[in-house]
Formats: structure tokens, sequence, C-alpha cells
């Protein structure tokens, strides 16, 4: 007999938290989150998302032992203010056993009906910048910090219980060796001076700081338009600020402004963590951190987090901007290869963006959705 039970206590979170660490026991590619700061995501009283949405956590038992575990979330900024009636799930995992998975699924319903809501979407988090997408390809590529690992069987699953896809996305890598500086140093240098644009490097976390807010507001601005996107409150701004940005290597963040001191354009990127967050194996201490800290100066791997060009100001090669000044960085740091974070497959102008470096998919990614 299946039991599902509410995660509340830091006891019974933790568990929820641990439970991937059994499932994926000795699998290569699965890259395991830091305990602690899962932990904090859940906090009612700490993660500001719980400002604008509500989730619950759960997991499934039989015979005392945990079969799987779910969190059902809605996102009222989104119902609310977009007018889509879906309730989340996210941080999704099972054992090869559909009915387990069916019973987890029911707890979500009865959110969702609860709070009249019309269909079920999901893996995903909060918001925009959690976790997205059920594994679909890519079963033998090494996860990243920034994404969910999962069996084969997980999409089948949702399959066999009704659920059709609603978005699609796709992960890409390339060596640095295919960013050949003639495809943007010449069109760097004609839009630096036909917009009369300046790219700001950065040596400390303490320069960068200023600018994170205007970041924030051009992320929102420049992701608007894409399918469920969710603008990032002042509140989360503040919250991503300090959980984040002082992680990332100032060198990997590039900003682009006109003449007047506007930001036009940005760029994250991170070393990778995910070997190292595999020898940490969820702890920061004794030896986690010293791992992460090692990749964040030493990784000759990176990972395109984000890119954001103002509306008025895509299109017009500003990318290129930010390729050259990236390139430098890059050459500099020895680097090996880069990846790109999941990225809508119908969204034909990021694609386009990167064409030059004859990327490889390497990974595919669906959110499920079934009407309630």
């Amino acid at each position: 007999m299946i039991t599902i039970k509410e995660a509340k206590t830091k006891s019974e979170l933790t568990e929820f938290i641990k439970f991937p660490f059994s499932l994926y026991k000795g699998n290569q590619y699965w890259v395991p989150p830091i305990i602690a700061d899962e932990l904090e995501s859940f906090d009612k009283d700490k993660n500001p998302a719980f400002n604008t949405a509500q989730a619950n956590f759960y997991l499934a038992y039989r015979d005392n032992k945990i079969l799987g575990r779910i969190a059902a979330i809605i996102n009222w900024d989104e119902v609310n203010q977009q007018q889509k009636n879906k309730v989340r799930f996210g941080w999704f995992d099972v054992i090869d056993d559909i009915e387990v998975t069916k019973a987890l699924l029911e707890k979500v319903y009865e959110m969702g009906q609860k709070h009249n809501l019309e269909y079920v979407e999901g893996p995903m988090g909060f918001s925009n910048l959690d976790k997205v997408g059920v594994l679909t390809e890519g079963f033998d590529e090494l996860g990243t910090m920034v994404t969910w690992y999962n069996h084969p069987y997980y999409a089948k699953h949702f399959e066999q219980l009704g659920y059709v896809t609603e978005k699609e996305f796709m992960e890409n890598k390339f060596p640095f060796a295919n960013a050949k500086p003639e495809f943007f140093e010449k069109i760097a240098e004609l839009v630096k001076k036909r917009y009369e644009l300046k790219p700001i490097n950065f040596k400390s976390t303490k320069d960068v700081m200023p600018y994170v807010d205007k970041m924030f507001d051009l992320f929102n601005e420049s992701y608007a338009k894409l399918s469920s996107f969710v603008a990032i409150t002042d509140i989360q701004k503040e919250y991503f600020k300090k959980k984040y940005i002082s992680f990332i290597n100032p060198e990997y963040i590039k900003y682009i402004e006109d003449k007047d001191g506007n930001l036009v354009a940005f760029g994250i990127v991170m070393p990778s963590f995910s070997k190292a967050l595999q020898k940490a194996n969820g702890k920061l201490f004794p030896f986690g951190f010293l791992h992460l800290l090692n990749a964040r100066r030493n990784s000759k791997d990176v990972v395109f987090y984000l890119i954001g060009v103002r509306p008025d100001y895509q299109n017009k090669g500003v990318t290129a901007v930010i390729f050259k000044e990236y390139y430098e960085t890059f050459t500099a740091k020895g680097i090996n290869y880069c990846y790109r974070t999941p990225e809508l497959s119908d969204n034909l102008a990021i694609q386009l963006i990167w064409k030059n470096f004859d990327p490889v998919v390497h990974c595919r990614r669906k959110t499920f959705r079934k009407s309630l």
C-alpha cells in the first residue's frame, strides 16, 4: 500500500531532499544539490518566492520506505496577472512504479482543484530562475547545477497517465575552439561605434553589485514575451543578489551600456560546478566548499546561464559585443567547453545567436500538461 505524507518539519524536508541521493546512487551523470541550500529554498521565511507562491512537499512511502517525492506549487502572480490557471509540480523523483507516480500527482490535483485551477504542468519550480523540465534525451550526459536529472521512465509515466507535451527545451554545448573571433570581432566594433555602446567588465563582486538591480529589470524586460514568464519581484532581486551574485566569478558577468549609462545587455556565465558538487555529495563541510572553491577558480568548462538584451536593441548585433568580451576572458582562462542551460525549442532568436559556434544539442527536456 502506498502512503503519501506531507513533509513539513526540517527533518521531513531533509528526507525529501535526500531521496534522490539514494535513487541515483552510483549514477555518474546526476549532480546532487547542496542539502542546506535546498532547505533554504523550501523555507517560507527565507525564500521570497513564497510571497507570491505557495508549495506543499510530499513523500510517497511503502512499508516505511520512501518511494518518491513531489512539490505541488501555485505561482499566484502567474494565475492572477497572466490568467494562467495552472498548478505546477516540481522536485519530482520516483522509482519505476507508475502507481507511485499516480499517487504523488493526485496531491497536485488536489491543490489545483481546491483553488479552481484548470490544469497541471511540470516539472518546474517557483519561477523562471528555477530548474525546469523532465529529461527526455541526454541521460548519458553530465548534468549541471541548474538542471534536474532523471531516469528515462519519468516521461513514459506522464504519457501513460494522459499527459501531453506543453513545452520543449534544448541544451547545447560546443568546444570553445569553435568560437572563431572572425565571426564577431568586426561586428562587435561596428555595433559599438554605431550605437555608442560600452562594455563593462569586473574584477570584484563589490563592483558588480551596483548594477544588479538594473540587470534584473532588463531580465524582466527582455524575457517578458516568452511563454510562462513570470517577472522577478523587487524582494526576489534582493534574495538572488545575496544568494547567487557573490557566487559567480565577477569576470564572468558582462554588461553593455549606452552613452547615457543605461544597461542595454548583459551576460552571466558560471564555471561548471558539476564535478565539484558530485564530490561534495550534498555537504559543504568539511570539504565540500573546497571542491566548489576549486571549481570556481579552475574549472575549464563554463555554463552560459543568462543573456539578456533590451527589446529595442535586439537583432542589432549587440550579442557580438558580449561574445567578444567573453572570448578574451575565456582565452585567458584556458576554457575548453561551453554549455548552455535549457532554452525553449521554439525560441528561434536565441538559436540564431549561437549558429556560428556550431553547437550540438546534447540534452532535451519537456514539461508535461494535463487538464484537471
